[in-house]
């Protein structure tokens, strides 16, 4: 029994230990490999999206009719709800046949920024999101994407024309304006994400050092609406982005 104690206090002096130096989940495996604990949370994020997916298409095949929804809550309920929303809202910004064609897109982005946001609710998990890299990252991905829809539906002398506006005798103003303020599009969305995310767990910290108990639970509740409004802000700016840049009456 006495040995017993002893190995409890000393895990808890070793955990003491460890949190005053920064400790972290994922601390050993950073200090082994050298990759940077927002690249390992990312991908460990990424993976868990695929395994989902993996599940969700598995209970999609063994069902015995995959066309109606199930009635329970599951995996596969839950999913089919996620997809009806992000297809509404993609309806909604960008009409019918470019949110089909855009579904995949924005739906792996709110997942992705989502579920990045949400690991910073755990203590010990850095989130990805609170790295300026990550967001910059997701900012340039949605940059590129619309810009090559904007491409793919015009050309590209066509779709470089509608930088300089409807009148000629203004094109030198306007195509440089144009131009910065697409080129600022990934910085603008990176930042607001980036910032956000990073007040949040700050506050969330601070109180989990003030008041371990009680106190948080309700910042976390508002961590979680964070999470949720700061993932759907960046899919919706996308989805604005993609109609603008595919729109064939500018």
């Amino acid at each position: 029994m006495n040995k017993l104690l002893i190995y409890f206090f000393s895990i808890c002096y070793s955990w003491e230990a460890f949190s005053s130096e920064g400790f972290t989940w994922l601390s050993t495996i950073k200090n082994n490999t050298g990759v940077p604990e927002h690249v390992l949370s990312f991908i460990f994020i990424v993976i868990f999206i695929l395994v989902i997916g993996f599940w969700y298409r598995i209970s999609i095949i063994n069902s015995p009719n995959p066309i109606n929804p199930d009635n329970k809550i599951s995996i596969r309920s839950l999913i089919d709800m996620y997809g009806k929303f992000i297809f509404s809202q993609a309806l909604l910004v960008m009409g019918e046949e470019k949110a089909k064609q855009c579904f995949s897109f924005v739906s792996i982005v709110f997942l992705i920024i989502f579920f990045s946001n949400l690991v910073g609710l755990i203590p010990g998990i850095m989130p990805p999101t609170e790295h300026m890299s990550t967001t910059l990252a997701l900012g340039v991905f949605s940059f590129v994407f619309y810009n090559l829809k904007g491409v793919r539906a015009h050309g590209i002398l066509n779709y470089l024309k509608h930088f300089a506006g409807p009148l000629w005798y203004m094109s030198f103003l306007i195509f440089p304006i144009e131009l910065i303020s697409h080129l600022f599009r990934p910085i603008t969305l990176s930042l607001r994400l980036r910032g956000n995310i990073m007040g949040d767990h700050l506050v969330l910290t601070t109180f989990y050092d003030l008041v371990p108990v009680g106190v948080p639970i309700i910042f976390l509740f508002f961590g979680l609406m964070v999470s949720f409004i700061q993932a759907y802000v960046f899919t919706a700016l996308s989805m604005v982005y993609i109609s603008l840049a595919t729109k064939h009456d500018h």
